[in-house]
C-alpha cells in the first residue's frame, strides 16, 4: 500500500480538510450589508464612531437644568436636534432616542412627573441616569468582531449601527455535484436491479447548508461509467466551481474511473482515504485551475449514509476554510445506551438527541445504504479507534447541519 493510501485519522483529516480550504481563501469583497448575510467577514468591524454617537435618552419624559419646578421651553425628538439648556429652571420634553440637549442636569421621566397650573414641571429623577452616553456601547475604532465572524441577522444590524453602508467578506465558495453509477434512476421507483439516486437531492441541500452555493444547473448525473466520460464531467464542473464532490467511483474497481482520472487531471491527494466507519473509502484532491488557483474534489462513497460522513468529516471543513472561518469546535453529549468500537477506525454512529440537546441516543436503520436512520437523527457520535463508548459517558457529537433556528 503506497503511503498515499494508508487511511488518516479521522480527527487528522478533518483538521488537514479545513486547513487546505484555508489555504486557497479567495480575496475579499465589498457588498452591500442587504446581500452580506451568510457571508464571513473578511476584516475585523471596527466603529466608525462612538456608540452611541452623542447623549441619548433612554426614556420619554423632561430634560431638566436646575432646581424645580422647570418650566417648559420646547421639545426635542429622536432625530433631531437639541438647544442647549443655558437657564435654571428650565427644561424641554424630550422623546426616547433623542439626543440629550448639553446643560442638561437630569432627565425625569413623564409617569415620575407633574405640571402645576402655570404649566411648570416638578419631579424626582431615579437614582440612576437615564440617557446613554457616548461611548457607552463602543468607542470609535474599537474592534466588535473579528475577521472570520460569520454574517447573521445580529452582524449585520452591529454594522449599521456602525454607519457601514457596505463591508469586506469572503466570497460564498461554489459546489457542484457529480453523481457516478449506471446503475441509478433518477425517478421512479427502484427496480429491476437499479436504485433511485438519492444523492442528487441530498447532498446539494447540505452543500447549502455549510454555506456553499449549487446551482441547479452543477447537480448532474448519472454520469456514465467510462474513463472519458469521467474526466469530462469533472473538467466542465471544475471550470466554475470551487468545490465538486462526486458520489461513487471511490474504490479501485473495474468500473471505478475516479482514481484515473484525477490522475489524468493532474490532481494531488489532501488525503486518499480515511479510518472511518461507516464512510470508508473517501477522499479530498486538489485541482489546479486555469487561472491557476486551486479547486478541491470531494470523493464521497456511493452508499448514501457513507456519502453524508464524507460529506460532513471532509467537505464541511474544506467550506469552513474556504470561508475564512474558524474550524468549529464539537461539541460533547451525554450517551443514553452504549455504543461500540469500529476496532482501529473513527466509528460514526448516529444518534437523535433529546430535547434540551445534551444526552443521544442511538437509532436504528443505520446501515451505509439506509437513510432511514439518517432521517431521525440529528448527527453522529463519534466514538475513538481502538474504543467502545458507554452509557453515560460523555462522547464527542457531529451535529448534521440545520437550518437557523432548529432545534431537535
Amino acid at each position: 500500500m503506497s503511503a498515499e493510501s494508508i487511511p488518516v485519522d479521522w480527527d487528522k483529516a478533518r483538521t488537514m480538510a479545513y486547513e487546505a480550504g484555508r489555504a486557497a481563501v479567495r480575496a475579499a469583497e465589498t457588498v452591500p450589508l442587504a446581500g452580506a448575510d451568510g457571508r464571513t467577514l473578511a476584516e475585523p468591524l471596527v466603529t466608525l464612531t462612538d456608540l452611541p454617537a452623542f447623549p441619548t435618552s433612554s426614556i420619554d419624559g423632561w430634560a431638566v437644568r436646575g432646581p424645580a419646578p422647570w418650566r417648559p421651553a420646547g421639545r426635542v425628538l429622536a432625530g433631531g436636534t437639541a438647544e442647549p439648556l443655558t437657564a435654571d429652571g428650565t427644561c424641554v420634553e424630550i422623546a426616547t432616542g433623542a439626543m440629550v440637549p448639553e446643560g442638561t442636569q437630569a432627565l425625569i421621566r413623564v409617569e415620575d412627573s407633574t405640571r402645576d397650573a402655570e404649566g411648570r414641571v416638578s419631579g424626582e429623577p431615579r437614582p440612576v441616569p437615564e440617557w446613554r452616553l457616548p461611548g457607552d456601547e463602543a468607542h470609535r475604532g474599537e474592534e466588535l468582531l473579528p475577521a472570520g465572524t460569520p454574517v447573521d441577522p445580529a452582524v449585520l444590524g452591529m454594522a449599521a449601527t456602525c454607519g457601514y453602508d457596505m463591508i469586506a467578506v469572503r466570497p460564498l465558495p461554489r459546489a457542484a455535484l457529480l453523481v457516478f453509477g449506471d446503475e441509478l434512476l433518477t425517478s421512479g421507483p427502484p427496480g429491476a436491479g437499479r436504485v433511485r439516486d438519492s444523492l442528487s437531492p441530498l447532498v446539494p441541500a447540505w452543500l447549502r447548508r455549510y454555506g456553499a452555493t449549487v446551482d441547479p444547473a452543477a447537480v448532474r448525473g448519472p454520469v456514465r461509467d467510462t474513463l472519458e466520460a469521467h474526466v469530462a464531467a469533472i473538467r466542465e464542473a471544475l471550470a466554475d466551481a470551487d468545490v465538486v464532490c462526486t458520489t461513487g467511483g471511490t474504490m479501485n474497481g473495474p468500473v471505478d474511473h475516479l482514481h484515473p482520472a484525477l490522475a489524468e487531471l493532474g490532481a494531488e491527494y489532501v488525503m486518499n482515504t480515511v479510518a472511518v466507519r461507516p464512510g470508508f473509502p473517501m477522499l479530498l484532491a486538489r485541482v489546479p485551475g486555469p487561472d491557476g488557483r486551486p479547486r478541491f474534489l470531494a470523493g464521497l462513497p456511493g452508499n448514501p449514509q457513507s456519502a453524508v460522513i464524507a460529506l460532513i468529516s471532509l467537505v464541511a471543513p474544506l467550506l469552513a476554510g474556504l470561508h475564512g472561518r474558524e474550524l468549529p469546535v464539537l461539541p460533547r453529549v451525554e450517551l443514553s445506551a452504549p455504543v461500540p468500537g469500529r476496532g482501529g477506525f473513527t466509528h460514526l454512529a448516529l444518534a437523535a438527541l433529546d430535547r434540551d440537546g445534551r444526552t443521544a441516543t442511538p437509532v436504528g436503520h443505520v446501515g451505509s445504504a439506509m437513510l432511514r436512520g439518517l432521517a431521525g437523527a440529528h448527527g453522529f457520535v463519534v466514538v475513538r479507534p481502538d474504543t467502545q463508548a458507554d452509557a453515560g459517558e460523555l462522547v464527542p457529537f457531529l451535529p448534521l447541519p440545520l437550518y437557523a433556528g432548529e432545534r431537535p
